[in-house]
């Protein structure tokens, strides 16, 4: 050994090398028996080639490391360049070779290393093998399970160094309070709080980080206030930790507030705060105060950080800004499931149905993995379109993924259903269910309500109270809204008042409910009175349910205080105009017509266009009013012409009251006529075999005169014809609706 320290130079290096060379074959041998002493598991070497050990004594002699001089920096320099478990495994062997296995700082370098690797096993190998581990192989050894995300083994190790006497360090608490976060174990923390106190690191800021997140992850924001308050020296880490924390546990002012006073400290923010900032003026729905953190992470470089690139997909998205989301999602190269989801959702949410369900089709064709986000967006954006045949296909999708059990997707699925016009395959997914909660039970009552079966929605009612499941707020909304749907007046009366027998306070909607239950059935004085003695204010619904009313039995004086009010709690709602001036119509008032139209002129409102679209073997066809755009043209109005004729022929009498006064009888008499709903139905017997049910969707409320023609239609064609309109369904067969005009 004295000679060869002896040698400099080139003459050192390549005795050096033939050492080396000479070795290789030994060191074969003895990292194989090291493996089996070990028990670890076994390594087909002949795959995995051994270090070029000319190549890294070369690199090792220009930074004057010697194996035998400095033995540490030598075979650290080894482990960090180890990129196998193959390559410590040679390694390990040559500390047995030289005697250095017993090497603490060796041995911490070698389980670090398998760590990084992901090969923590032989890095728990290494540490039990190892005499009297001191704080640093203990550390080693948590951090390892902590990173590898085994919580529960890391929180094992820390129980089983008290056990061995060994006092932690300031690096070990946060790798312990990690594993306390994640498993939520709250005693555990507190634990943990009072060891720190009991070692003397309560004024350790690095600890403390650890404890602020630990109790925010928690849910224990108050403690993690506390903490960061206790702080005379807060780090960045301590100010992203307690703002993450306070948005994440729904508390976005107060994050905002911290990160205000963050910034006057003049401390600068990372990309850490940024997101948590972003969330929190997501959830408050700032878009603008949104908007000048998206220019400060342009200012600061940040607009490539994958985390900021998803936080303001979710922040554009949710805001309504659903093109710039997808901006953002588009530069991801490999978009993250949280990125699929906030786009999808964004979509959803946003009124943009279609670009939604095609977002979710492109990532299965991709064959990304979705999650219950995923699949319940989608869902709602199926439910929103409206077509049976995308529900089947979406009730196909889940019946053959992992959440066809998961109740939350199985009442998603009833409600599409329903809202997509089989309330019969809704209650048979509900029948299919054993294990029904009072979501499901609401679900599906909600459903018979949409379709105007009260009696049917009432008897599951009796059924749901019958199998010990209370009622919620929203079980009475479906209740009410199928008997003011089917005129059950006495019933719905009963059921509100039955609210407060489960301890339930009506809110708008129940109230509202009402008013439509007593208006609908011509008590518009009951109706008024019943709003006066409400204990609460009345609200856009309460006095559009009143409007509504009054513009069925032409109440004039009373539809024009209840618009008054809706102008003032909602004066850019087209909606409430329209209703008021359809009024005036009827009551054949032509000069407040004109009025009402004047004052939308000058409040800058347009009036929404009306549109119905029908689906042909699973393709959507959307028609407005007098629509010739479509290539069939010609053939639909051919159609109309005929239905016309035969519609007379059948009794069928126009009504042309609400139509403008200034045109004469057979130019109102065409203009009912080519009403979208009227242009889907002509296509629809264009395009189908006879007897075929047709399913139309209408963006509005359906007019007087369109159900009138419907219903005739219905039984001079011999078909069912399903409508469902901005209010609920009708459906139309043999001469009747299930409305029993009564909408």
């Amino acid at each position: 050994m004295t000679g060869i320290l002896q040698v400099d130079g080139p003459q050192y290096m390549q005795m050096l090398c033939r050492h080396v060379r000479t070795l290789t074959a030994t060191v074969h041998a003895v990292a194989g028996c090291l493996s089996s002493a070990l028990k670890l598991p076994h390594v087909n070497y002949s795959n995995v080639p051994f270090f070029d050990f000319d190549r890294r004594c070369s690199e090792m002699s220009r930074l004057r490391f010697c194996p035998f001089s400095d033995p540490d920096s030598f075979f650290s320099f080894l482990v960090d360049s180890s990129t196998h478990i193959s390559h410590l495994n040679q390694v390990h062997a040559r500390l047995f070779m030289l005697g250095l296995h017993k090497s603490g700082f060796l041995i911490t370098k070698l389980l670090n290393a398998s760590s990084n690797l992901g090969e923590i096993l032989y890095g728990r190998k290494l540490f039990d093998e190892f005499p009297e581990p001191t704080v640093f192989l203990w550390n080693a050894i948590i951090r390892g399970y902590s990173r590898q995300g085994m919580f529960r083994e890391a929180l094992e190790m820390y129980c089983e160094m008290e056990k061995a006497g060994v006092s932690p360090d300031s690096f070990t608490f946060p790798y312990i309070l990690k594993a306390s976060s994640e498993l939520s174990t709250f005693e555990m923390g507190r634990r943990i709080h009072g060891q720190i106190f009991r070692h003397g690191f309560e004024g350790d800021v690095f600890v403390q980080n650890g404890l602020i997140a630990h109790y925010a992850k928690c849910g224990m924001i108050n403690l993690a206030r506390m903490v960061f308050d206790g702080l005379d020296n807060r780090t960045i880490v301590s100010w992203t930790s307690l703002i993450s924390g306070y948005a994440q546990n729904g508390h976005p002012m107060e994050a905002l507030k911290i990160y205000s006073q963050m910034r006057r400290k003049n401390v600068f923010p990372d990309w850490i705060v940024l997101v948590s900032i972003l969330r929190a003026y997501t959830d408050v729905d700032d878009l603008q105060q949104g908007k000048s953190v998206h220019g400060l992470v342009i200012k600061i470089g940040l607009e490539k950080e994958p985390d900021l690139l998803i936080s303001l997909t979710s922040f554009y998205a949710k805001c309504g800004h659903v093109t710039i989301a997808r901006t953002f999602f588009n530069q991801m190269d490999t978009p993250n499931l949280i990125l699929w989801n906030a786009m999808i959702s964004g979509y959803a949410k946003n009124g943009c149905a279609k670009e939604a369900v095609d977002l979710f089709r492109d990532m299965i064709f991709r064959n990304i993995r979705t999650d219950y986000i995923t699949v319940t967006s989608a869902v709602s954006a199926c439910s929103q379109i409206g077509s049976l045949e995308l529900a089947k296909w979406m009730g196909d999708y889940i019946r053959k993924s992992n959440f066809k059990e998961d109740i939350a997707v199985r009442t998603a699925i009833i409600d599409m259903y329903a809202k997509c016009g089989s309330v019969s395959l809704a209650h048979e997914v509900f029948n299919q269910t054993d294990d029904r909660d009072v979501v499901m039970w609401s679900a599906m009552i909600v459903g018979y309500g949409l379709h105007g079966k009260a009696w049917e929605a009432i008897e599951l009612f009796n059924k749901m109270k019958n199998a010990c499941v209370d009622p919620n707020d929203v079980t009475f909304i479906g209740l009410l809204t199928a008997c003011n749907h089917s005129g059950l007046l006495k019933e719905g009366w009963e059921l509100f008042h039955r609210m407060q027998h489960y301890g339930i306070e009506p809110r708008h909607q129940h109230y509202a409910c009402v008013v439509d239950l007593l208006g609908r059935a011509g008590q518009l004085g009951q109706a008024y009175k019943f709003i006066m003695k409400m204990p609460i204010q009345p609200g856009v619904s309460i006095w559009g349910a009143l409007l509504s009313a009054c513009k069925i039995y032409c109440h004039v004086s009373l539809g024009e205080y209840a618009a008054e009010k809706l102008f003032l709690l909602d004066p850019h709602n087209t909606g409430h105009y329209v209703q008021l001036s359809n009024l005036y119509a009827s009551a054949r008032l032509w000069d407040q017509v004109r009025r009402i139209r004047i004052l939308m002129r000058e409040r800058g409102l347009t009036k929404e266009f009306g549109y119905s679209f029908i689906e042909i073997n699973g393709k959507l066809q959307v028609f407005r009013v007098g629509d010739k755009s479509h290539p069939r043209s010609n053939e639909i109005f051919e159609e109309l012409e005929k239905l016309e004729r035969r519609l007379k022929q059948a009794g069928f009498v126009p009504h042309i009251d609400s139509v403008l006064h200034d045109l004469n009888y057979e130019e109102k008499e065409e203009i009912l006529c080519n009403h979208s709903e009227r242009l889907a139905v002509a296509y629809g017997l264009i395009s189908t075999p006879p007897g075929t049910t047709l399913r139309i969707t209408k963006n509005l409320r359906a007019c007087v005169n369109c159900h009138s023609a419907i219903k005739f239609i219905s039984k001079i064609e011999g078909r069912e014809i399903i409508v469902r309109d901005a209010n609920r369904f009708h459906h139309f067969k043999d001469g009747t609706c299930s409305c029993g005009d009564y909408w």
